[in-house]
């Protein structure tokens, strides 16, 4: 992407194996979502999914490792876990499906209203902003909790309650974030424009 800081381009680095084995990851957190008695294990891959979230980012500007593919690798992984678990959720009767359509519309308009223009002037991706990380960490965050809070005792209870907490903060920045790359991206449409547009 034009004018994006990246430290390299070799694809061999240290956050982005971290960012692949949380792709690899997805499909085995998926299969064990859908098999309740693996619930525990499911919340392990979910948890571990969220620490490489953080440590990629960090390792990558920490050690000088960003790169084109770490660009993308990351946020592929953050959509695929959000829409592996929403799925997984409501296909189980934890969460409604309105709310896998409302948060997978979110990207669905990202990527039909500004992609297509984008790439066209040879943008890959967006930079990452604080937002949509604070989204994704609610989101990712509060999953495991939603699916600990399946269950009578208290513990459920107060699990379900605070997980559900951080799906309503976690979807609205999600949807507040995506207005904002919505607008980065008109932004970048309006100051490359197309060698036929000068």
């Amino acid at each position: 992407m034009p004018g994006e800081p990246y430290d390299t381009e070799r694809v061999l680095t240290v956050p982005n194996i971290l960012s692949g084995i949380r792709l690899l990851g997805v499909p085995l957190f998926l299969w064990l979502l859908l098999d309740k008695q693996y619930d525990v294990w499911a919340v392990v891959v979910l948890a571990v999914g969220g620490a490489t979230d953080w440590l990629d980012g960090k390792l990558a500007r920490s050690w000088h490792q960003r790169s084109r593919l770490g660009q993308v690798l990351d946020p592929l992984a953050d959509r695929l876990y959000i829409v592996a678990t929403l799925v997984g959720f409501a296909m189980r009767g934890i969460v409604p499906w309105w709310l896998v359509v409302l948060l997978a519309a979110r990207d669905v308009l990202m990527f039909t209203a500004i992609w297509p223009s984008l790439r066209r002037r040879g943008f890959t991706s967006l930079p990452v902003h604080f937002l949509g990380k604070a989204a994704t960490f609610a989101l990712l965050y509060a999953f495991p909790l939603v699916l600990l809070g399946v269950g009578d005792e208290l513990w459920h209870t107060v699990a379900r309650v605070v997980g559900w907490a951080f799906v309503i903060w976690g979807a609205a920045l999600y949807w507040w974030s995506g207005l904002l790359y919505i607008g980065q991206g008109i932004d970048v449409i309006r100051r490359f424009p197309l060698a036929s547009q000068r």
